[in-house]
């Protein structure tokens, strides 16, 4: 039987035993080992693996020995408790010796949990799962995790209370990162908030989501951006010290106000505008740039990026003599200035 998404979340999460088996398949690997890890921690428990309860077999062994499938499952264990065969990255050429493994199953045998990569409709493994009366078959698509799916993460995570505003930070992240940042994303958080019993914020997120760009330079940005020119000599100064490239910056510099231009011309708003920024802007950054965009109108930002698009041309051109670095702050100055006294 053919699992809906919907359907496929809750048997990973609590499998029924009397199944004979579950291939699971899909063309992102991690996704596929990610559910597959799922499964088998909820078949087996945290000490399956040590009291041997799970087999491992590649599907180059099933050419070999097709009956060794059959074996394993229905092999007796040394402790009591449910068993796993995982016949791992299958294919076509080992659905016969799954198949007669399927039919020889009763209730007490080992769980055959199969993992395979893209399986056209025709592909023979496929249907044997999909056509068999006690065997599922669970696609495991390339879509943004559904809120179901996030929040199942959180509660593995054991990340209970969540401020409705960092809900949505995590949705963001969630669609940015793959599968396995995102996790190792929660575990990192969890592993912070554990004995704090206050509601995880979206400032918390932003501290502990990966980078997008360093702190130092986001200082930089932030007081172009707000206009403060007082403040860019010192900060120029500081990240030269720290061996940031001259074109690093304006790179750097460019994506922060397409972001704001982006935000600035949003019919929803700046507020929406940014919030469809990808990689996702999280906490106090995100609302220093909306209040960024607020303060800029669409004309004074697209002279901004003519500037910044001038500077990096300059820095790449074979003829350009004036020190890089002191570009890029004379080009930081003239945003500041165009911020506060327009022009």
């Amino acid at each position: 039987m053919k699992l809906s998404s919907r359907d496929a979340n809750a048997f990973f999460a609590k499998p029924d035993v009397r199944r004979a088996g579950l291939l699971i398949y899909g063309a992102d690997a991690m996704r596929v080992a990610l559910r597959r890890q799922d499964l088998v921690a909820a078949l087996i428990g945290p000490e399956g693996d040590s009291e041997m309860r799970l087999t491992r077999m590649q599907a180059a062994e099933l050419r070999r020995d097709g009956a060794a499938l059959t074996d394993e499952v229905k092999a007796t264990g040394f402790f009591p408790g449910q068993r796993v065969v995982l016949v791992e990255e299958a294919g076509d050429a080992q659905s016969a010796a799954i198949a007669a493994a399927l039919d020889d199953w009763s209730e007490g045998d080992a769980m055959i949990v199969v993992t395979a990569g893209t399986l056209a409709a025709r592909s023979k493994l496929r249907k044997l799962f999909e056509d068999h009366s006690n065997a599922l078959a669970a696609a495991i698509y390339d879509d943004p995790p559904s809120r179901a799916e996030i929040e199942a993460e959180l509660k593995r995570a054991g990340l209970a209370r969540i401020d409705p505003a960092a809900m949505g930070d995590l949705e963001a992240l969630a669609r940015a990162l793959d599968p396995g940042d995102f996790r190792q994303t929660l575990e990192k958080i969890s592993l912070y908030k554990r004995g704090d019993s206050e509601p995880l914020t979206s400032g918390e997120i932003a501290a502990l989501a990966p980078a997008t760009i360093e702190a130092a330079v986001d200082d930089v940005l932030h007081a172009v951006a707000e206009g403060r020119d007082g403040d860019i000599g010192p900060l120029m100064q500081k990240l030269g010290g720290q061996g940031e490239t001259p074109v690093y910056l304006t790179i750097a510099a460019l994506r922060h106000f397409r972001a704001l231009h982006a935000a600035a011309a949003d019919p929803k708003g700046p507020a929406a505008g940014i919030a469809r920024q990808r990689p996702p802007v999280f906490g106090p950054r995100r609302d220093r740039m909306i209040r960024q965009a607020q303060g800029w109108s669409p004309d004074r930002l697209d002279r901004a990026l003519s500037t910044l698009i001038d500077t990096d041309l300059a820095l790449r051109s074979a003829g350009q003599t004036a020190p890089q670095m002191a570009l890029v702050e004379r080009a930081f100055l003239r945003l500041a200035h165009l911020k506060t006294r327009g022009r």
